[in-house]
């Protein structure tokens, strides 16, 4: 069984026991965490949507982020992903949320946010969000996403009670 698979089973049991619908909205991964999520039978009573926001026109019109919001700071930032993960809770109406916004590669990295730079967030209602900042290096495009989703289900899981032990 993948580290993904048991993560995925994991956030699902977590939200579950909480009384709560879970949530995606993904740039980078393009999906792969609400990929991993409805991998899980059983999943559809626990999650509820995934918005995959892949531009920054999707983040504003999908999930609310704020135009001037990306202008300043950029769609591959904490400010982003934090309004990304809360945009999603209220577009969905949810109770769990994780965000992922980076740079996957092989192009579009700069010197301030290279390849490998990506952000998450994760928002519980109620609760303030929960921000990462990871830099996975000079991993291929697959990597840095596949790594990703393990951090973004780690997020899960934690947002929804339980410490991250990985």
């Amino acid at each position: 069984m993948s580290r993904a698979y048991e993560l995925a089973e994991e956030a699902l049991r977590l939200a579950r026991g909480a009384s709560l619908m879970i949530v995606t909205a993904e740039s980078c991964t393009g999906g792969l965490v609400a990929g991993a999520l409805t991998e899980i039978p059983g999943s559809s009573d626990a999650f509820d949507r995934g918005f995959v926001t892949y531009s920054n026109a999707a983040k504003t019109e999908m999930i609310g982020v704020p135009a001037p919001l990306i202008e300043a700071h950029g769609a591959v930032s904490e400010a982003v992903a934090r309004a990304m993960a809360t945009g999603a809770l209220n577009a969905a109406g949810a109770g769990l949320a994780v965000a992922i916004t980076g740079v996957a590669g092989p192009g579009g990295g700069t010197e301030t946010k290279p390849v490998g730079l990506v952000h998450f967030a994760a928002a519980r209602v109620g609760r303030p969000a929960i921000h990462r900042e990871k830099r996975f290096g000079a991993l291929s495009r697959r990597e840095i996403r596949e790594a990703s989703v393990l951090v973004a289900l780690e997020m899960l899981c934690e947002a929804a009670g339980k410490t991250a032990t990985a």
